[in-house]
């Protein structure tokens, strides 16, 4: 028996990290948003008795450093609900190391499958509290949609989603460490505070132009990301609404009312960036493929 699961990513419409935690993490305010880029992983029963993960890229661990392969372990030692054997198999489309939760959409994949391949009916809210052992981002990525996220990302709740628009990503050829980018907040700080509350009026208004007028995220003040301000220029002049990077980066986007100018700028774009697509929001984290 296998479950097949789209596993989609996210972008972050305002990140703000409001101080570091005496445990070393981050209390953040973060807008977030599934959009329609995923990852397909399919988990099948074995009996092998182990996790064993396939990947059809090279550069994936397929060992226990996967989150993939984390949130099979703890989805067994939390429910106890003995392994008899399961094969992870991801096929990736969301970019890798672009803050856009590639990694966390596959962990919240594998237990969402596994939930459905045991028969342990779980609610959601059981699996994140499962999710968020192995990853800040994975609690998001099985709701889903469009949520405030506070916390270290564990905290939930729901803000009106946005009207339909596109959205062009544009993840240059380049990685950012996440650790690294915290550490630089704790030694740089921010010189600017986004403003929450008058993004939190625009969501809940459904206001696009507003919305997009408000989008910030912090990591920006302090991470260098190659190309980002042509990218940007470049959608903008493409009749972009808002621009801004997903969380510590590199990936940008820009969200556009207007399908034939998205596409456009995604050709524009082509000289500047690795990995380009246009895509919309979607209302879930994880789909179950019937």
């Amino acid at each position: 028996m296998e479950i097949k699961v789209k596993a989609y990513a996210k972008i972050n419409l305002m990140l703000d990290i409001i101080y570091r935690r005496t445990d070393g993490y981050h209390d953040l305010f973060m807008i977030m948003q599934s959009i329609g880029i995923y990852d397909t992983v399919t988990v099948t029963a074995t009996k092998s008795k182990k996790i064993t993960i396939t990947c059809n890229i090279d550069d994936i661990p397929l060992d226990e450093h996967n989150i993939a392969y984390k949130a099979a372990a703890a989805f067994f030692d939390s429910t106890k609900i003995k392994n008899k054997g399961v094969n992870i198999d991801i096929v990736k489309r969301i970019p890798h190391a672009a803050g856009m939760a590639g990694g966390s959409a596959d962990g919240a994949g594998v237990l969402v499958a596994l939930n459905e391949l045991t028969g342990a009916g779980l609610s959601d809210d059981e699996l994140c509290a499962i999710g968020v052992k192995i990853g800040a981002d994975v609690p998001f990525c099985i709701k889903g949609g469009t949520l405030l996220a506070q916390g270290i990302g564990d905290v939930l709740n729901k803000v009106k989603p946005l009207k339909k628009c596109y959205i062009v990503i544009a993840k240059p050829d380049c990685s950012v460490n996440t650790a690294s980018a915290y550490k630089q907040f704790d030694e740089c700080g921010k010189v600017h505070t986004p403003d929450k509350l008058g993004m939190l009026y625009a969501m809940q208004g459904r206001d696009l132009k507003e919305i997009c007028s408000k989008m910030e995220n912090v990591f920006e003040q302090f991470i260098a990301v190659e190309n980002k301000v042509e990218i940007k220029d470049i959608m903008r002049a493409n009749a972009a609404l808002g621009v801004c990077m997903s969380g510590s980066g590199p990936t940008v986007f820009g969200i556009f009312d207007n399908k034939d100018s998205a596409e456009k700028c995604a050709l524009e774009l082509k000289p500047l960036a690795k990995d380009i697509a246009v895509t919309s929001p979607v209302s879930k984290g994880c789909r179950i493929v019937k």
